[in-house]
């Protein structure tokens, strides 16, 4: 049995490495409803270091203000369809504990990807995320430059 509960662990470790993928992708390309799925209804987004990215620090927490986030993002032309930015995440690593996880994962962002990309900060992303009945939603996501 405890063979099988190490494959169920792994393969919860790759679904939530493909959520933290698919998040980055859609804030870069993708529909606000979309990237918004991603999350619980009540989660945090805190941004602890905003130097480079013309953003000040800030917590938005709930549907709402995450989704009231992404549109001034995307209306600053930082994110979203047409911009030329990209997020770039690498080096995931996720424990898994129930229907509870933590991820850490380095970023990096990118302007100016229709030309010669520029990267404008990098830094790291820690994670929460609980199992819903669709899958892993990510319930907190600390972006820090350290």
């Amino acid at each position: 049995m405890a063979h099988r509960s190490g494959l169920m662990d792994a393969g919860d470790r790759v679904d939530i490495a493909m959520l933290i993928a698919r998040i980055a992708q859609l804030a870069d390309d993708g529909e606000v409803d979309d990237y918004l799925d991603c999350f619980t209804g009540d989660a945090a987004w805190e941004l602890t270091d905003a130097s480079g990215i013309g953003l000040e620090v800030q917590t938005r927490r709930g549907r709402a203000e995450l989704e009231a986030g992404v549109r001034e993002r995307r209306a600053q032309g930082m994110q979203g369809p047409g911009t030329h930015t990209k997020h770039d995440v690498s080096t995931v690593a996720v424990t898994v504990d129930g229907d509870r996880a933590r991820a850490s994962a380095y970023y990096r962002y990118y302007l100016d990807t229709h030309a010669t990309p520029r990267l404008a900060t990098m830094g790291r992303y820690d994670d929460e995320f609980v199992r819903a009945a669709e899958g892993w939603r990510l319930a907190r996501r600390v972006i820090s430059r350290s």
